[in-house]
């Protein structure tokens, strides 16, 4: 069974992160910059990904620190 990715999305009182499909944020911080921290510290831990949103809740990045079945073909061999 494949981890849940990591999400940094927005939240009332900041920005929040949230393991997809759950219904609860898992941290709550201030600023974007922070909640980025948290998730890509728990991405890494957990080997799955971070998907970080904007304030519309659009996906404007995502890294992964897992076993990416579909890796970047830019870098040269």
């Amino acid at each position: 069974m494949a981890k849940q990715p990591i999400h940094v999305v927005p939240h009332a009182d900041g920005w929040a992160t949230r393991k997809e499909g759950a219904s609860r944020a898992g941290r709550v911080t201030s600023t974007k910059d922070e909640a980025m921290s948290l998730g890509r510290n728990q991405a890494r831990r957990d080997h799955t990904e971070l998907v970080i949103h904007d304030r519309k809740g659009v996906i404007r990045d995502s890294d992964s620190y897992g076993n990416d079945p579909c890796p970047p073909r830019d870098k040269k061999r």
